[in-house]
């Protein structure tokens, strides 16, 4: 196992906690309990969606919806990471639906199968968007980090299993995603021989208009490098897209203070409550213009 794969299942235990906190920085509302629905199940796995519904009288038309993905290096993390974005979403009237996807494990998964989970994932959020009052073609998917690479990739990669359902997101809301992997030898030894990492690399493989998005990072990012994060962005609008990167001097992966290389894979993290705000309002402006939430 390598060191880093050792540092991210050593982190797991503490890292929810942490990433409520992130994505919960202000907020005092006490905590809403999701209603837990499987959406695939591999074997004897059952995948999960974690949803949160909006507070208060139900709306006349459909809701948005945004799909959450944690992060991990792809083998660590659970839904229950994102429960503080979830509730922030939900406060803004949208349908929040933290997914549950396969980590890899060097033996039966990879990101591959990650990938295909977050395509069926969205696709059973259209399916059921009536049951859930979701207006099927206002689906926005976010992610951090690895989950930032798998939000990105359902946008970028072409479906082979693609039926009427499509598992195209409507909208990207990003934070110091894996949207460049070249110059990561992490994925590819997740992947092993099973595929190159260049051909799981969203960045490298933009053919085609992608939905609007947003995307936030620190300048001092080593895990997911702000020229790997500009190079996507750049991409994105030569073929046409919406990209708004908003960049934060001085911060690591994540928003993080601590810019020590090994704190950002080892811990520990120190977001920046300051930058975690002006963040969340950046994301949440662009969902208001885009006609996502009022």
């Amino acid at each position: 196992m390598s060191r880093k794969s050792i540092a991210l299942r050593t982190l797991s235990a503490v890292l929810t906690p942490f990433f409520v906190l992130l994505t919960s920085v202000g907020s005092q509302a006490q905590p809403q309990q999701p209603d837990l629905r499987t959406y695939k199940t591999v074997g004897s796995t059952e995948l999960k969606t974690h949803i949160f519904l909006p507070t208060g009288p139900a709306k006349a038309k459909p809701r948005a919806a945004i799909i959450l993905l944690h992060g991990g290096g792809w083998s660590t993390g659970s839904p229950e990471w994102m429960y503080g974005d979830a509730e922030r979403y939900a406060g803004l009237g949208m349908v929040a639906v933290a997914g549950e996807y396969r980590l890899s494990d060097q033996k039966d998964a990879t990101p591959l199968d990650a990938m295909a989970d977050v395509r069926d994932l969205i696709r059973w959020v259209r399916k059921n968007a009536a049951g859930l009052a979701i207006d099927p073609h206002r689906i926005a998917a976010y992610g951090f980090s690895a989950g930032g690479h798998l939000a990105a990739s359902a946008a970028v990669f072409p479906h082979p299993e693609e039926n009427k359902i499509s598992a195209v997101p409507d909208a990207l809301v990003l934070t110091s995603p894996a949207v460049s992997l070249l110059n990561d030898k992490w994925p590819q030894l997740l992947l092993g021989t099973l595929a190159e990492v260049k051909d799981i690399s969203p960045a490298e493989n933009v053919t085609k208009r992608l939905p609007p998005m947003v995307i936030i990072e620190g300048a001092a990012d080593t895990e997911t490098p702000l020229a790997s994060v500009q190079h996507f962005c750049d991409r994105a609008k030569q073929v046409g897209g919406l990209c708004e990167l908003h960049v934060y001097p001085k911060l690591g992966h994540i928003l993080s203070r601590n810019l020590d290389p090994r704190a950002q894979e080892e811990g520990p993290f120190d977001p920046d409550p300051a930058a975690v705000q002006d963040a969340h309002a950046k994301e949440d402006e662009f969902l208001r213009r885009i006609g996502y939430v009022r």
